[in-house]
């Protein structure tokens, strides 16, 4: 089968949106343990779209506890859309004291450090 020039330049877009990906890397305070539920996402101001939580490291996925060790923890995320200039970080869980930071702004790195 040939390929046509359209279907070859869908495949590349298709890889770049995959390959991109966002990190945060985030600090917490004095709480003793701490975990994250899979519904934690980057909400895009103006379009609401939101990337999902792909993986975690240094922290547990609920209903397990990581004990805080000071070190912190870094969360991956699908890679944001071209056009977004700021974005929510939220934990939509059924339960108050999920991890939030609102109105962080996009930087070319896609690369945060955030506390909470």
């Amino acid at each position: 089968m040939v390929e046509t020039e359209e279907q070859v330049e869908i495949e590349v877009k298709t890889l770049e949106s995959e390959e991109r990906q966002t990190i945060v890397h985030c600090t917490c305070g004095d709480d003793y343990a701490y975990r994250i539920w899979p519904s934690t996402f980057l909400i895009e101001h103006g379009t609401n779209k939101r990337a999902g939580l792909i993986t975690a490291f240094n922290i547990s996925f609920a209903p397990q506890w990581t004990m805080n060790d000071g070190k912190g923890f870094t969360l991956i995320f699908q890679g944001l859309s071209k056009g977004c200039t700021a974005f929510d970080l939220k934990e939509v869980i059924p339960q108050e004291g999920g991890f939030e930071v609102l109105s962080i702004p996009r930087n070319n790195t896609d690369v945060y450090h955030v506390s909470f």
